[in-house]
């Protein structure tokens, strides 16, 4: 499991850490797609609210670095996991031709989930004692 975790946790971070730092210094050659229909929508809505992106890629960025540091690499696993989710979901609803890209940052995710399951018991209380 050791394995798995390290291998997961450094393809999760090279990921959002590459993909993060491309939008703001755009050093990776490619023109954005137009989606149509309903994923065009989706991403012309998150994109006029001005805020929503520079957050996203700022979350990815500094979780790339902690999972790639192994610094509250538990910590940001869990902050990381709806983008993973919503980016499995965009491409496996919205943009079909895209479901890798989805399935490569939604299973190392879940990999670290199990891999950090001690980390996170205390979450999973259902009564806690304050």
């Amino acid at each position: 499991m050791k394995i798995t975790v390290l291998v997961s946790r450094l393809v999760l971070g090279f990921l959002y850490l590459v993909f993060g730092l491309d939008y703001f210094l755009h050093f990776i050659p490619y023109q954005p797609p137009q989606h149509p229909g309903a994923a065009g929508v989706f991403k012309t809505g998150l994109m006029a609210a001005g805020y929503f992106y520079p957050m996203q890629k700022s979350i990815q960025i500094a979780g790339g670095l902690s999972l790639l540091s192994n610094w509250y690499a538990p910590f940001f696993a869990v902050v990381l996991f709806p983008i993973s989710l919503n980016v499995f979901l965009f491409h496996t609803m919205l943009v079909p031709s895209g479901w890798l890209m989805g399935v490569l940052l939604l299973l190392p995710n879940l990999l670290l989930g199990f891999g950090y399951r001690a980390c996170y018991r205390g979450l999973f209380t259902a009564r806690p004692q304050l």
